[in-house]
């Protein structure tokens, strides 16, 4: 997944649909995991991982709009 310096140079909304994705990406290995199917258990966390990421810098960026506005 992208950096958190990549993550910066992407809009709100480009934020928004990535977070999207990695939640469904997230809610099937969820499903793999419980059925054995999941060969890469450490994706798991990486994929959570990116999701924190991802929260972050909308934050941020949803915090500093107001003030450039």
């Amino acid at each position: 997944m992208a950096k958190a310096q990549d993550l910066r140079t992407m809009s709100v909304d480009q934020l928004d649909e990535e977070l999207v994705k990695l939640k469904k990406q997230q809610f099937n290995m969820r499903f793999q995991k419980a059925t054995g199917q999941l060969d890469n258990t450490a994706q798991v966390r990486q994929v959570r991982r990116d999701i924190a990421r991802i929260r972050t810098v909308a934050t941020a960026k949803r915090a500093e709009a107001p003030t450039k506005a």
